[in-house]
């Protein structure tokens, strides 16, 4: 489908010229858009479905790619707004079209006679002549329309169509009822004393909150950017005790008892509604469990092998953590007299005692990262490493503070662009994630098109006319999201289904966002991002020395906490029965009980607000990120092989070229472990990781 057989002046959904006319776009123009662009897709389906038409490359597969890319994008514009600028108005038009848009690609995924012809194309001459790229879209098509339902009797298709449907609905509900819950609460301060211990930038955000809504006082809410430094230092242990009721009880049916909601939010039958759908749509394909239908596109073999893998850890891990929670209780009882510390103490308690131990604050190190700086770090690194330069361009945003910027070969021309919203604000969601706004391919009227990505975070706004200042662990959030963002824009595929990070296996998808963070530990990378707010002085040596050797402070608690969440994950998905009596929640409790050494409190309800597994993907694929962290913990080893070797700095531009041209060019054009391999010579050690995570491989086994 041409673009220009479209209305696009009349509407701004259906202009695919350019990038998107963000200033225009309303929520009127999401239904009338989807109305054409859901029926050229359609057609587009039924020519290639049509029994005269050839089982060729160019008869099927490429029209059918055409046409469903400008929905795609036109939809992922919408998606992408709901989260980034949610509006009543806005919510409504999106929830209302996602039931169209996931029937339309329920159907595709079912449509038996277009399975034929992809399957007809892999078994005809032509395969043999195909690109490698065009033989692995194939071959992730057909694992597709079977996981799509395409080989199932036709009496059980409408039911397995209403699977994805209701699915779809779930997630949605799930994502607006936690949005909702987190905006509902507020802590107003009224007194000075209760701000004791609190960073002067999270008091100053605080109060221009209160201002912006008419009280006195300081507001603090549930985003992570008010709700974090109050557990970290506030000394008042009664708003730390209210505000962490209120964080772990969101969207469940002690909400309204904690102030942060009413029972229309709470996610408990929701969750266990998606468990029940998903172990249907798995009996339904012929796989015993969810877990076995989400591993059959990932490296991973078996919900048994990830088990296995998980429960190394721990064992590694365990007695790291032990060691941590020991350590912490005994300071908490020294130095506070809790004779018993309670979940809202851990943060608080941890703070103080790394600043004791290392005589250093994460505030401290904070006023050596304005955003101008640490942006222009991570820029240093980027071109040093890959060969491109990024600078400022314009085009349209969906709020003043984003900002644009192109990636340029050395000769100026384009490779990619990007959009930039760092800060968190009402109307959107929580967390980072980086997304595609458009992904690279050889459009047909000739010419490539060139990727674009959004990148997102939450971090807090510049208040009291200061620049913004970021977190360590903020800085080392924007490097792994610019991680999947330099997956997506420095790929050299051409082919739409393979090309960034499209085809890529979800369980090494976050390899080249977590090799990123490495550079955040490393001294000649920092002193070039960092620069006092108020001095211009770079991160001293000294302090440097300190967050080094505190960077594992409580990394076996970290680790341990991450097993939880992953093997709650993928128990949930292969032996938990959600019509039985016991609930998701209780659930949660045995993990924790079983993998961590910090008690759960007993009104805490994480699985509530869990998102990633219920309104992101991940459902039986959290344990991705401790896989791909082998993966990328390794990849990063041959960086500070290479500085070994030549005596001189981890941004090795041979390495970075070698990478670049095994890792992110190739994108999901061949098998991740292939493209590991052809990097780094031999498969994944975890060694690496023990060793970035100060537990070595040679103890705790």
């Amino acid at each position: 489908m041409s673009s220009n057989t479209l209305p696009q002046q009349d509407n701004p959904l259906l202009d695919f010229s350019d990038l998107p006319r963000f200033g225009e776009i309303r929520p009127a123009h999401v239904t009338p858009a989807l109305d054409v662009l859901l029926a050229a897709a359609q057609a587009a389906v039924d020519r290639a479905s049509a029994p005269d038409t050839p089982a060729s490359w160019a008869d099927i597969v490429e029209p059918v790619e055409q046409a469903t890319e400008p929905l795609s994008r036109a939809w992922g514009i919408t998606g992408h707004l709901n989260a980034v600028a949610d509006t009543p108005e806005l919510r409504a038009a999106y929830g209302e079209n996602l039931q169209r848009v996931t029937e339309f690609w329920s159907s595709v995924g079912q449509n038996l006679a277009l399975y034929e012809k992809y399957k007809a194309i892999a078994a005809s001459a032509e395969f043999a002549t195909l690109t490698a790229e065009r033989k692995k879209i194939l071959e992730n098509a057909l694992r597709d329309f079977r996981l799509s339902g395409a080989e199932l009797p036709e009496d059980q298709k409408p039911r397995f169509a209403e699977l994805q449907e209701q699915q779809a609905a779930l997630s949605k509900a799930f994502s607006d009822h936690v949005l909702d819950a987190t905006n509902a609460y507020a802590y107003i301060a009224t007194t000075e004393a209760e701000l004791a211990g609190l960073p002067d930038d999270v008091v100053e955000a605080a109060r221009e909150a209160a201002q912006r809504d008419g009280k006195a006082g300081w507001k603090f809410t549930l985003h992570f950017p008010s709700y974090f430094p109050v557990m970290q230092y506030a000394e008042n242990r009664a708003m730390r005790e209210a505000m962490y009721r209120a964080y772990v009880t969101r969207a469940s049916e002690l909400g309204a008892l904690y102030g942060n909601g009413n029972a229309d939010w709470d996610n408990t039958a929701n969750l266990a509604e998606q468990l029940k759908l998903r172990r249907e749509e798995a009996q339904m394909l012929g796989y015993r469990n969810f877990g076995e239908v989400s591993l059959a596109p990932k490296m991973a073999e078996s919900p048994a092998q990830v088990v296995a893998f998980l429960e190394d850890l721990a064992t590694r891990a365990r007695p790291y953590g032990e060691q941590d929670w020991k350590e912490l209780r005994e300071f908490a009882a020294a130095e506070f007299g809790m004779a018993e510390m309670q979940p809202w103490d851990v943060a608080f308690a941890g703070e103080r005692l790394r600043q004791k131990r290392y005589s250093f604050s994460e505030n401290e190190v904070k006023q050596y990262f304005p955003e101008d700086a640490v942006l222009k770090g991570l820029f240093k690194v980027t071109e040093t490493l890959f060969g491109v330069g990024i600078r400022r361009d314009e085009a349209a945003t969906w709020h003043p503070d984003v900002r644009f910027f192109r990636v340029e070969n050395k000769d100026g021309s384009l490779v990619a662009q990007f959009y930039l919203d760092l800060y968190a604000r009402e109307g959107k969601r929580g967390g980072a994630w980086m997304d595609d706004a458009r992904s690279r391919h050889k459009r047909t009227q000739g010419g490539v098109q060139t990727p674009v990505a959004y990148l997102t975070c939450n971090f807090s706004a510049p208040v009291g006319g200061k620049p913004a200042c970021f977190t360590h662990d903020e800085v080392i959030t924007l490097f792994h999201e610019f991680g999947h963002g330099l997956h997506h824009m420095l790929t050299r595929v051409d082919e739409l289904g393979v090309s960034g990070i499209n085809g890529v296996e979800w369980d090494a998808v976050e390899l080249p966002s977590q090799f990123m963070e490495n550079f955040c530990w490393e001294w000649d990378v920092l002193t070039d991002m960092s620069s006092h707010v108020e001095t211009g002085a770079t991160l001293p040596r000294a302090l440097f020395d300190k967050m080094l050797a505190a960077k594992n402070f409580q990394s076996g608690l970290g680790t341990l906490r991450q097993i939880v969440f992953s093997m709650f994950d993928m128990i949930l998905h292969v032996d938990f029965d959600p019509a039985a009596q016991k609930s998701a929640n209780d659930l949660a409790r045995e993990i924790n009980a079983r993998f961590h050494v910090i008690p759960q409190a007993s009104f805490s309800r994480w699985p509530n607000t869990f998102s990633h597994i219920f309104a992101g993907g991940y459902a039986a694929g959290y344990y991705s990120y401790k896989w791909a962290e082998v993966l990328s913990a390794d990849a990063y080893a041959a960086f500070e092989e290479a500085a070994k070797a030549a005596n001189g700095s981890v941004l090795d531009a041979a390495t970075g070229t070698r990478y670049r041209h095994e890792i992110l060019e190739v994108g999901g054009s061949r098998p991740a472990m292939e493209s590991f391999k052809a990097f780094r010579g031999r498969e994944p050690q975890i060694d690496a990781l023990l060793r970035h995570s100060g537990m070595s491989a040679t103890t705790a086994h």
